[in-house]
C-alpha cells in the first residue's frame, strides 16, 4: 500500500494520504467549506458528499472559491 497518492488540484499536482476525504483536503488547503464549489473528476460534487468521498490516485479536482465584495 502506498503512503502517498498524487492528485491534481486546479491544474497543480499535489500529494495526499490515501483515504483523505474531500472535506479533510479542504482543511489541509486552508479553505472554508462554505465558500467553495468542487468539481471532482469533471462532475460537480454536492457538499453532502464531501465527508464520505475519498480521493484516489490520479483524481482531478477544480476548487472554486467565492469571494464577497462590494
Amino acid at each position: 500500500m502506498e503512503n502517498v497518492i498524487t492528485i491534481q488540484v486546479n491544474g497543480e499536482n499535489r500529494e495526499a494520504a490515501p483515504g483523505t476525504t474531500i472535506a479533510a483536503l479542504l482543511t489541509q488547503l486552508g479553505l472554508k467549506p462554505g465558500r467553495v464549489a468542487i468539481e471532482y473528476n469533471l462532475r460537480i460534487l454536492p457538499k453532502g458528499k464531501w465527508e464520505e468521498t475519498q480521493i484516489a490516485n490520479g483524481d482531478r479536482l477544480e476548487i472554486v472559491q467565492f469571494v464577497g465584495g462590494g
